[in-house]
C-alpha cells in the first residue's frame, strides 16, 4: 500500500509545484509588462509650492512656508532640504486621524498622492537656512539631551535618530537642523498630549520631557547646521 501511495503523492506534489511554478511566472511577466511608477516631478511641485491653485482654493506653501521651504514664521516649520519621503508621510497623515492640524489638514485633502510626491520632491531639492539658538542659560542642557539623551527618565539621545549634526536618516528620521524653537517645542508638546500620533517613538520620549526639557533640545536643534 505504502508503495502504491508514495508515487502517487510524488505526482501530486510534483503537480502542485509545476502550478505554482507557471504562477509565479505569470506574475513576473506581468510585473515585466506593468508601467513603471510615475517619477515625482519637482517643477510641477515648484509650481505648485509657489502659486497654489486659485480654481481649487489651494493656497501657495510659500505663503507659510517661505519661498524655497525656508520659513520665516516661527509656527511654521521650514522645510527646506527635508526629506522627500518625510513630506510626502507627513501630507498624507494630515488627512488621517494620526496628524490633525485645521490648515494643513484642509490643503492636504485637495491635493492628489501624485501632487504629494511633486511638492515633497520640490522641496527635498531646496537649501536650507542656518538658524541660531537663542538662549545661551539653556543651550548646554539641550546639547546634553540632544547628544545623551535623559538616563533617569529614559529618553534616548535625540542624534541617535536624528544624527550628530540633526541632518537625520533618509526614509526613516527627518532633518532638524536650523529648525524653528517654537515650532519644535509644539510638535513635541502635540506629542506629549496626543494630538499628533504619528510616531510611537516620538510620544514616548515627548512623554518623559519637561517643559523645559523640550525648550533647551529646541534651541539646541535651531542652531544646528
Amino acid at each position: 500500500m505504502n508503495r502504491a501511495f508514495l508515487p502517487a503523492a510524488g505526482a501530486a506534489f510534483v503537480k502542485s509545484l509545476l502550478v505554482a511554478t507557471l504562477a509565479v511566472s505569470g506574475l513576473v511577466s506581468a510585473n515585466e509588462h506593468a508601467p513603471a511608477p510615475a517619477k515625482a516631478d519637482a517643477a510641477k511641485g515648484a509650481t505648485l509650492y509657489d502659486s497654489g491653485d486659485a480654481a481649487r482654493g489651494l493656497a501657495a506653501c510659500a505663503s507659510c512656508h517661505g519661498a524655497a521651504g525656508n520659513s520665516t514664521i516661527a509656527d511654521n516649520p521650514k522645510l527646506a532640504g527635508q526629506f522627500g519621503v518625510y513630506i510626502h508621510k507627513q501630507l498624507v497623515d494630515f488627512t488621517t486621524p494620526k496628524r490633525k492640524q485645521a490648515v494643513m489638514t484642509g490643503f492636504a485633502k485637495m491635493l492628489s498622492d501624485e501632487e504629494k510626491k511633486n511638492i515633497a520632491a520640490y522641496l527635498a531639492t531646496q537649501t536650507p537656512k542656518a538658524g541660531a539658538a537663542k538662549n545661551k542659560d539653556t543651550v548646554l542642557l539641550g546639547k546634553k539631551i540632544y547628544r545623551g539623551g535623559i538616563a533617569a527618565t529614559g529618553v534616548a539621545a535625540c542624534a541617535s535618530c536624528h544624527g550628530a549634526n540633526g541632518n537625520g536618516i533618509p526614509v526613516q528620521f527627518p532633518r532638524l537642523a536650523g529648525q524653528h524653537q517654537t515650532y519644535t517645542v509644539t510638535q513635541l508638546q502635540a506629542f506629549k498630549e496626543g494630538k499628533r500620533e504619528n510616531s510611537v517613538q516620538m510620544t514616548t520620549l515627548a512623554q518623559r520631557m519637561s517643559t523645559k526639557e523640550m525648550e533647551a533640545v529646541a534651541d539646541y536643534i535651531a542652531g544646528l547646521k
